[in-house]
């Protein structure tokens, strides 16, 4: 989207067009994946079309999928070539027949090494002609997990089907799983188990050992050394056990020392076995047989000794709707609301915010006594599911308030939702508050005067919002006292994100 506003209304970059003037818009979109092991890009068309005042996605046209490159590291193994990486995006671009400036949007996803603050720099560079069209998401475990939840399409199978679904995601560093129920990711976990903790060359010598592949190595007395050839049974031996570690982790409810001390996160409960089990990331292509070459690492191998043990165990083992590609995001996709005149903003120059992450917490607000810690409690866990609770970066809190507004009610619920981004709001960052109803003003103006907060306040009403979203948010309307809003909705194949409508009224 473009920054100019002409006659108060937002334009599209490439051809100036007008949202609330046309019936169809078609977007152009990139989805980058950039990981430890591998990097790819998928290419996409998105049409919305209008209906009454609001636009639905309808048509989401994937027509490139590009390469999948090994990605390049500088001879010390500790950062991501960021040369070849960019040789790389520009051939994909011109395969595509794409030229970059011409792309609508896009969403940029950085996981494993790629987020470390190097690499991350050096890679948002290759894409700082198009800030502003890409959102740009560093994606840790929590989010990683749940990228490839959704992108999979493991939470809309469950949903479609009312089954309880697994994704197990296996890349090169880490194995991570979800466990989806209704549309959601109920419980997830990571567990170092991938197939790049150990990489040969051509003569099945050793060229990277990471600390894991150490650790398994150690257990069945196999030996590791750069340049050697491992002993091929033991290293079996090695493959074997990693399995064991995995399923371990995914069906046990009570997990041995050396399981949990590979968790990197928390364990799952274990508490039902999954209807449903689904392979996502690089691993999988061997589980589903669409690949048979390998590629200097444990990825053939550690496919059969999983899949052996996950067909002894039980659930149905399904295909998913994305493999490899499961944490690229189809699409990014634009729209517009414009809150309501009962708002709150505190001082005017906070904004425009830009890029702005939104958590969805389930938050207890229909009882007459508002429970604080509960407050809290869901906050922190739904910045902890996208990776946002170390507090690096602003925060959109959406809410759908219920019941009276009291001033006994919004005092515990300012309070609770201060508890729950205590750590966002020690480093200063702006508190954003973004609600469905027509309480945003009150909600402000409590934050200021009641609790004297120091932070920068934004508290809008009027906006639906989805976990998954990203938005920014404009200097006030002179008009209307109200502010517009640009929504960006990372929209995954075959999930329920797809036909999502939203109000595009300017």
């Amino acid at each position: 989207m473009s920054d100019e506003a002409v006659g108060g209304r937002v334009f599209f970059s490439n051809v100036r067009r007008s949202l609330d003037e046309e019936d169809e818009i078609r977007l152009v979109s990139v989805g980058v994946d950039i990981g430890s092991s591998t990097s790819h890009l998928v290419f996409s068309r998105l049409v919305l079309e209008r209906v009454d005042n609001r636009y639905i996605v309808t048509e989401r046209e994937v027509f490139h999928e590009s390469d999948v490159l090994l990605t390049p590291y500088t001879a010390d193994l500790t950062e991501i070539d960021a040369q070849k990486l960019g040789q790389f995006i520009d051939k994909q671009y011109e395969i595509a027949g794409i030229d970059p400036m011409s792309i609508d949007t896009g969403a940029l996803i950085l996981t494993g090494v790629a987020v470390r603050r190097n690499n991350a720099r050096a890679i948002g560079e290759l894409f700082a002609a198009q800030t502003g069209k890409f959102v740009s998401v560093s994606a840790g475990d929590g989010l990683e997990t749940t990228l490839a939840a959704f992108g999979s399409g493991a939470a809309a199978r469950s949903d479609r089907e009312k089954c309880r679904v697994m994704n197990i995601d296996i890349g090169g560093g880490t194995s991570k799983i979800a466990v989806c129920v209704n549309g959601e990711v109920a419980e997830m976990t990571a567990i170092d188990v991938g197939a790049r903790t150990l990489s040969f060359d051509a003569d099945g010598k050793i060229t990277r050992i990471e600390e894991a592949a150490r650790r398994f190595a150690g257990e069945v007395g196999l030996k590791l050394e750069m340049g050697q050839v491992p002993d091929p049974a033991r290293l079996d031996a090695m493959i074997e056990r990693m399995a064991e570690r995995l399923m371990e982790a995914v069906s046990q409810p009570k997990l041995s020392p050396e399981t949990a001390s590979l968790l990197r996160v928390d364990a799952l409960k274990n508490e039902q076995k999954p209807d449903v089990v689904t392979f996502s990331g690089g691993v999988s292509e061997y589980i589903y047989n669409r690949q048979k070459a390998g590629f200097g690492d444990l990825g053939p191998k550690l496919a059969q000794a999983i899949l052996k043990r996950v067909n002894a165990w039980g659930p149905r083992l399904e295909r998913p709707d994305e493999g490899i590609r499961a944490t690229v995001v189809g699409a990014s996709q634009y729209t517009i609301q414009v809150s309501g005149s009962t708002i709150f903003v505190n001082p005017l120059d906070v904004l425009p915010i830009r890029n702005v992450p939104v958590i969805t917490p389930e938050l207890p607000l229909e009882a007459e006594n508002l429970d604080i810690e509960a407050i809290a409690t869901a906050v922190r866990t739904a910045l902890r599911r996208l990776d946002l609770h170390e507090g690096e970066q602003a925060v959109a809190m959406c809410y759908r308030w219920g019941g009276s507004a009291t001033f006994r009610r919004l005092d515990d619920f300012v309070t609770g939702v201060r508890k729950g981004l205590s750590v966002h709001m020690d480093k200063g960052f702006p508190l954003v508050l973004v609600g469905d109803g027509d309480i945003g003003g009150l909600v402000g103006i409590h934050c200021l005067e009641e609790q004297k907060m120091t932070n920068p306040i934004v508290s809008i009403d009027g906006i639906n919002l989805k976990e998954f979203d990203f938005i920014d948010i404009g200097a006030m309307l002179e008009t209307s006292g109200a502010v517009p809003v640009v929504i960006k909705s990372l929209v995954f194949p075959t999930s329920t994100a797809l036909g999502r409508v939203e109000s595009a009224k300017i």
